[in-house]
């Protein structure tokens, strides 16, 4: 299940209840958490898509703690790669 940000989702990710961070590229807050479940990821990528975005991609990073954070990446998201 997608949560948005707001700062009781915020509490339970600095609480650990929370498996996975949202952020876009230049955004210092999170756009939401997740459980990072396929479901999880499969409904990210279909608002993307129905958004129009171009060249979606997420970018997984694994955090010591067995969480992760992932990085919403899309043409004209500032992508230093592209």
């Amino acid at each position: 299940m997608i949560h948005p940000y707001n700062n009781e989702t915020q509490t339970r990710w600095d609480r650990g209840e929370l498996r996975v961070q949202l952020v876009v590229p230049n955004n210092s807050s999170p756009i939401g958490f997740c459980d990072g479940s396929d479901a999880d990821e499969l409904a990210i990528r279909s608002q993307a898509e129905e958004e129009g975005a171009e060249d979606f991609r997420i970018e997984r990073r694994a955090l010591k703690t067995g969480r992760e954070i992932w990085t919403l990446f899309s043409r004209g998201s500032d992508d230093t790669e592209a």
